[in-house]
């Protein structure tokens, strides 16, 4: 029998994006203060600030739920800087 309440299972579904994302965010936190600072790093730390950011955008701006072209501005303009900034990074270390 399967009579739980959606906007529960919504509930459930936000803390524990939440929950990931502080846990993403002590990612980035410890790898700083292990020192750990070489290219790969960076372009790790800035891979997980793009996925915090599709995160914010899916689960609590709720384009999870949007169609067709309006969830795709988002991502291009999450992915197309992280690409430019990854590409600058590498370029920078070479």
């Amino acid at each position: 029998m399967h009579d739980e309440n959606p906007s529960r299972n919504d509930n459930r579904t936000c803390t524990l994006v939440w929950l990931t994302m502080i846990g993403l965010t002590l990612v980035t936190y410890f790898s700083d203060k292990l020192g750990w600072n070489d290219l790969g790093v960076s372009l790790g730390v800035l891979l997980l600030a793009l996925i915090k950011g599709h995160l914010v955008g899916a689960y609590f701006m709720e384009l999870r739920h949007v169609r067709g072209f309006w969830r795709w501005p988002i991502t291009l303009w999450l992915f197309v800087p992280g690409i430019l900034i990854s590409a600058a990074f590498y370029l920078a270390d070479s």
